[in-house]
């Protein structure tokens, strides 16, 4: 079967994600440890939950961060913490630019809905290339790597399972996508990644 359609991971597949640095930011703004932060806001349940959906706003989302966190932080605030924890990777963008002329692309990242109200603020370089096509897990109830997402992204944009590929740094979201029927590639660098692509005959 002939790819079609291609999804692609934001976080170490198209930006940087420098997660020390985030903590680093909200140690200083908070004054708690970096690892107590790491531990109760983004390792424990209630950011896996959002996630899937739960909560199903930006505004419940800042409001738990807020919670978590035991520190009050505004919209622009978190928005510009996450943003300073990026950096585009222009060679990866160049990549999907080119894919995209003769191929249908969507983004999915696992993240909760205050990231996808906030998705091209924080990653204002994918806004051109996917525009209404990004796309956080919690829009859809669950989250990498449960099967069910890669169908549902599927359907929704017309495509079969077994003429979409998946991209993702992270091997269980890249298993989770096969086991739905997609093919599915870990990134593990840029010329990895264009070499590979190559052989499916999507860049030149």
């Amino acid at each position: 079967m002939i790819i079609r359609f291609v999804i692609f991971d934001m976080d170490n597949v198209l930006y940087d994600y420098d997660h020390p640095k985030r903590l680093t930011a909200l140690a200083k703004m908070t004054g708690r440890p970096a690892g107590d932060i790491d531990r109760i806001v983004f390792a424990g349940p209630e950011e896996d939950a959002a996630e899937k959906g739960t909560p199903n706003t930006p505004e419940e989302y800042l409001a738990q961060y807020q919670r978590l966190l035991e520190h009050p932080i505004s919209r622009e605030t978190w928005v510009d913490i996450r943003r300073d924890m990026m950096t585009e990777w222009p060679d990866m963008l160049a990549h999907v630019e080119a894919i995209k002329q003769d191929h249908e692309v969507a983004l999915l990242t696992n993240n909760g809905m205050m990231l996808k109200d906030a998705l091209y603020e924080v990653a204002p370089a994918l806004e051109p290339i996917f525009g209404d096509r990004g796309h956080a897990s919690a829009e859809f109830g669950t989250r990498k790597p449960d099967p069910n997402i890669y169908l549902i992204l599927c359907k929704r944009y017309g495509f079969k399972p077994e003429e979409t590929l998946f991209i993702d740094d992270r091997l269980d979201n890249v298993e989770g996508a096969r086991e739905a029927g997609l093919t599915a590639y870990q990134f593990t660098s840029e010329p990895a990644f264009a070499s590979y692509v190559r052989t499916l005959g999507l860049l030149n």
